[in-house]
């Protein structure tokens, strides 16, 4: 009891601790945010914009699909160009060429290397000098950076409406004809876009970096990484090491846990429990769970082939009706639901265990409506977003039951607010059977961290009601990342832990303190680093240094308890020995095994390749974060997902039968897949950006010459091999929920045979 107790304060201390720095911090976010004018004129005193202008043109950027078309501050897709920098760096090359025009009467290209270093001087103090006066809320740029303004606007014009000039840009990044058919609001897009580019190219205070951290590099103006973007990035690799020599120094010497498992009992205790009602029906939640699935895989087929063909699909115009960044918008969309369904699913199953083995009264009927609620938000949330990307929706209910154009958060509000609601339903059928098991005698500190896994899961997706329609962006990016790191990366992943180790508990496998000891532990090692880890999204989202070095010192060490990924991946593995019974949940075992092994590629060195501040200066919005992105949702969650979806239908299919040809094909294929997908195509594309990042400038790395080279198109097309392999990994993994819930009558008579030996 008493290492409980060191356990659970160490816990609530780094709780506070976490929680208070990503409170504080938050504020500065709020307080330094950078400004939106009320006005933007001209020295001559013209109207350019207005605050209202700016926010209408984010509103449109967002029905379009926004983070799922190009990206902005370096967040979103990655065919297409990041418009903070590709604004910038046009919008620079046009007031160049009004200059050397102006005052030398040629090109710029024409002028000799002297008047060159003249212009580029200019520009360089024209651009990075603070014209907003907070005072006046007021922020004047020159007549020359207006016309310069003007000629960029109008390439952006053409090329987010259907002129015939710019089809062959479309097509490289992927954008369908005449993707906003409004001509006002294509005007108020690139208002929206400018003021992104005046953010990255204007200093926050005299000499001192921009307000996004001198983010994106252009050598133009001199964008590149400050002082303090150096010094965090090098104590966070210093830490990163110093943490993992102490915790395997922790691992080795402090490790208390019992010597031996207890021995494995001769049958199943699971199989002892009969069904409850509301477990028999969790047979469509599995089925829900790979019907997503299978659509999410192939919609990423779909994306990635955009990536080759850009409007078509092997010569069918497909981004008439599907385009690009509704496909996209599906498949990460599809990815959420079914990952959070398979989780759900594992936690109903488990609530009538932890209630002794019955239901409580209407658990059945909660289950059924909870499930038929998810089917509600999926179908309308889907079907908002097509409105929303073929612009038949009106803008005013676009943010609502459309597009917000968020990445991961890209479903209308009111269906957020569906799904917010399912997880409260969910919340509470798992309190139902919780708190009866909390008010009874002995040992309960493992079900307390499991109730307060599942609080976590049920409530905090909510943080995404702190942000609007017309929220500033950098703001809006805080409480994202709240959704997308802290609910997902933080409470999942505390759920999981001491999730499993409840089953492995209530087989027998391991002992209860050592199930409990692990699961204390396992939680403060997630969360020390992953609260205010979070801040590492955030380094060039418009906030400041202080946010940068919270992000680097904590996101490094989220990477420290993965170190002991692969003896987690042993002791997972060799639990299958405990028992000649353990051999039927052999494949569920497995695709936990996988998720430890991506936990520490996937999460672990890919995702520490892109943490460090001086590494993701050069390579935010990059097609290495791609990489990571896959390798860590899908490698970590998905397989997860998987694994307790396998779990669950073996158990309430008891007379079911793993296919063994079906299994190995889906296990290995899966991971097979993966690895050809990440190793052969994202990771070498990204690698060669990241080389055209630090030389030539963001916008260059994602630009249409760059991007559509023979050898960057040569390794798209190659992606096609990994995602085939993956997707018949899937098919095969789908067919086995498919025929373990409506197994045909003779494989259902063998099955039972099987089962009795």
């Amino acid at each position: 009891m008493a290492n409980y107790r060191r356990l659970w304060t160490i816990l609530i201390i780094v709780l506070t601790f976490s929680f208070a720095v990503l409170g504080y911090f938050g504020r500065e976010v709020y307080r330094t945010a950078p400004p939106i004018p009320a006005q933007v004129v001209t020295e001559s005193g013209t109207l350019l914009t207005t605050k209202e202008g700016i926010l209408d043109g984010q509103t449109a950027w967002q029905s379009v699909g926004g983070m799922q078309l190009g990206s902005v501050y370096g967040h979103g897709a990655y065919q297409a160009p990041d418009w903070t920098a590709d604004w910038l760096h046009r919008e620079l090359i046009a007031w160049l060429e009004l200059a050397s025009v102006d005052e030398y009467g040629q090109a710029y290209a024409d002028l000799n290397d002297d008047q060159q270093a003249v212009l580029n001087s200019r520009l360089k103090k024209e651009y990075r000098t603070n014209t907003y006066n907070s005072s006046t809320d007021v922020l004047v740029v020159s007549d020359r950076r207006a016309a310069a303004m003007a000629n960029t606007a109008a390439y952006y014009h053409s090329l987010f409406g259907n002129d015939p000039a710019y089809q062959s840009s479309r097509q490289s990044f992927a954008m369908k004809e005449n993707t906003l058919p409004s001509a006002e609001r294509r005007t108020a897009m690139t208002n929206f876009f400018f003021w992104t580019a005046w953010t990255a190219g204007t200093e926050r205070t005299p000499g001192e970096a921009t307000y996004t951290n001198n983010w994106p590099p252009e050598p133009l103006i001199d964008n590149k990484p400050s002082a303090e973007n150096v010094v965090w990035s090098l104590i966070s690799i210093v830490l990163l090491v110093a943490g993992v020599g102490g915790f395997i120094w922790a691992w080795a010497f402090l490790r208390n846990e019992d010597k031996k498992a207890p021995a494995a009992p001769v049958q199943d205790p699971l199989t002892t429990f009969k069904l409850t009602p509301s477990q028999k029906s969790l047979g469509k939640y599995l089925f829900l769970v790979v019907a997503l699935f299978t659509f999410q895989i192939l919609m990423g087929g779909a994306t990635a082939h955009y990536t080759v063909e850009g409007q078509h699909f092997y010569g069918f115009e497909l981004s008439k009706w599907f385009p690009y960044s509704l496909l996209r918008t599906w498949h990460l969309q599809s990815a959420l639901f079914w990952i959070a369904t398979g989780f759900l699913a594992a936690g109903l199953f488990l609530a009538p265990l932890i209630n002794g083995g019955k239901d409580p009264k209407f658990q059945k009927l909660g289950v059924d409506i909870l499930f038929w609620a998810l089917i509600a938000v999926v179908v309308g949330s889907f079907a908002g977003n097509y409105l929303a990307i073929a612009q038949i929706m009106p803008p005013n209910l676009n943010f609502w039951l459309g597009h917000q154009g968020y990445e991961y958060v890209d479903l209308g509000r009111l269906w957020q607010i569906g799904k917010f609601i399912g997880l409260v339903l969910w919340l509470v059928l798992m309190l139902r059977g919780m708190v009866p098991a909390l008010r009874q005698p002995g040992d309960k500190h493992m079900l307390i961290l499991l109730t307060a896994s599942v609080i976590a899961i049920g409530l905090f997706y909510g943080a995404g009601f702190f942000y609007g329609e017309r929220t500033h962006i950098s703001v809006m990016e805080y409480w994202r990342w709240w959704i997308v790191h802290l609910w997902v990366e933080g409470f999942f992943e505390v759920f999981a832990a001491v999730a499993l180790a409840f089953i492995f508990y209530n087989m027998g496998l391991i002992s209860k303190r050592m199930a409990t000891t692990a699961s204390l532990a396992s939680a403060s090692l997630f969360l020390v680093g992953g609260v205010p880890g979070t801040f590492h999204h955030m380094y060039f989202s418009g906030t400041t240094t202080p946010v940068m070095a919270v992000g680097a010192t904590f996101s490094a060490l989220e990477v420290v308890p993965l170190v002991v990924m692969g003896y987690e991946a042993w002791e997972n593995w060799s639990l299958k020995k405990s028992a000649p019974w353990m051999e039927k949940v052999k494949w569920p075992l497995m695709f936990f095994v996988a998720v430890a092994f991506w936990n520490m590629l996937g999460a672990g060195v890919l995702g520490f390749m892109i943490n460090p501040p001086i590494a993701l200066y050069y390579i935010q919005g990059l097609n290495t974060t791609a990489a990571h992105a896959h390798a860590a949702l899908f490698g970590v969650y998905g397989f997860l997902a998987l694994g307790f979806t396998l779990m669950v239908l073996r158990y309430i299919r008891p007379n079911m039968v793993f296919n063994e040809t079906l299994m190995k094909t889906g296990f290995w294929w899966l991971n097979g897949g993966l690895i050809l997908m990440l190793f052969t195509s994202l990771l070498p594309v990204g690698i060669i950006q990241f080389v055209a990042s630090a030389s030539e400038g963001l916008w260059y790395a994602r630009s249409e010459s760059f991007m559509q080279q023979g050898l960057l198109q040569t390794l798209r097309w190659v992606r096609t091999f990994g995602d085939v392999v993956f997707i018949i990994g899937a098919l095969a993994v789908t067919w086995q929920v498919i025929i373990g819930l409506w197994p045909r009558r003779k494989r259902q008579d063998q099955g039972m045979a099987e089962w009795a030996k």
